[in-house]
């Protein structure tokens, strides 16, 4: 079985099986390994039936992906199972191949990306303009944390599976300010 972790917004979410998960919690890093335990006892899984993690590497809150990816490597470590990193873009192309991805920062501007077109972070008008070349926009709501088992799976037959990083398309808070 795969289990799928993603801490890049504001709740915690987890897949196993088709079984899928949100917890909104106050504090994702308290939280975070007690919440997973408790779903995977609840889908009636043991650790050592897991054969690879999943994790949301960006984009999304600074501290969250980190935190995801760094939880998930330390499961996969112990349980000595590779651990693969998945992209919101690839979830929101794995359901809409042909889209361009357009999702709200929460600083006034997007993280954007297609299948032919790398992410990075646009400004609206830009993304207005940019947007037209793709039959449709997707982003807007949540994507489906589920279609990251068929992507993981994919990713583990092809033999694509590269360390885990977080996916940042612009520097952290802290960066910007530094020397302010």
């Amino acid at each position: 079985m795969i289990l799928l972790i993603n801490t890049s917004g504001g709740n915690l979410e987890f897949v196993l099986g088709n079984k899928y998960k949100s917890v909104t919690v106050e504090k994702q890093s308290i939280a975070l390994p007690a919440e997973c335990e408790k779903f995977i006892d609840e889908c009636g899984v043991k650790w050592s039936d897991l054969r690879a993690i999943g994790v949301v590497v960006g984009p999304g809150s600074f501290t969250g992906i980190r935190l995801g990816i760094a939880y998930a490597k330390g499961l996969a470590m112990g349980l000595n199972i590779p651990i693969v990193g998945i992209s919101a873009f690839d979830l929101y192309l794995a359901e809409t191949p042909d889209a361009f991805v357009a999702i709200e920062s929460g600083r006034g501007d997007f993280f954007v990306g297609a299948a032919d077109f790398a992410p990075c972070t646009m400004g609206i008008d830009e993304l207005e303009t940019k947007q037209m070349e793709w039959p449709r926009t997707v982003g807007h709501r949540p994507f489906d944390l589920k279609l990251g088992v068929q992507i993981v799976e994919q990713k583990i037959a092809a033999g694509d599976i590269a360390p885990a990083v977080p996916m940042y398309l612009r520097p952290s808070y802290a960066e910007e300010n530094k020397g302010k």
